[in-house]
C-alpha cells in the first residue's frame, strides 16, 4: 500500500485544548477560509516523520521531538481526487500568537467542545472527534 503523501499535527495543550491554524482564504489551497491542523505534503523521498517535522517548522517554528504517529484519514485536494493524510499527535504548551506563522491567518487554542461552532476542514473535524472518542474511553 502507498504511504499517503498528507501529513498533520494534531497539537495539544495541557489544558487538553487544540492548536488550530486558520487557512488562508485563497482559491486553489485545500480547505481555504478553515480551522485546520498544521501539516503539509511529502517532498521528494521524505518519509512522513521528515515531512511533518519540516512542516511544522517552516510553518510555525515548532520542533516538537516527541510527535508519534496517530492515524491515517482521508481528504480532497485540488486537481487530486483525494488523497491520504498521516496525522501525528503531540503536546506543546506554548502561546499560539506568539508563533512565526509563515502561512494561513493564525494559530489558536481551542477546547474541544468549541471546535464544533468553527468553519472546519472537513478531515481535521474526523480527526479531532476521534481523538474525543478515544479520550473518553
Amino acid at each position: 500500500m502507498k504511504e499517503p503523501n498528507g501529513t498533520a499535527a494534531l497539537i495539544i495543550n495541557s489544558a487538553g485544548e487544540y492548536l488550530l491554524h486558520l487557512r488562508d482564504n485563497i482559491e486553489g489551497i485545500c480547505d481555504p477560509g478553515t480551522w485546520s491542523l498544521l501539516g503539509g505534503g511529502r517532498e521528494g523521498a521524505e518519509t512522513a516523520e521528515e515531512a511533518i517535522a519540516r512542516e511544522l517548522k517552516e510553518e510555525a517554528g515548532l520542533v516538537l521531538p516527541e510527535l508519534k504517529r496517530y492515524t491515517v484519514v482521508s481528504a480532497q485536494f485540488p486537481a487530486v481526487t483525494s488523497d491520504q493524510i498521516t496525522v501525528f499527535l503531540g503536546c506543546w504548551d506554548g502561546e499560539a500568537h506568539a508563533l512565526p506563522l509563515t502561512e494561513g491567518v493564525m494559530l489558536h487554542w481551542f477546547p474541544a467542545a468549541m471546535t464544533s461552532r468553527l468553519v472546519m476542514c472537513p478531515w481535521a473535524k474526523v480527526v479531532i472527534e476521534q481523538h474525543q472518542r478515544d479520550a473518553a474511553a
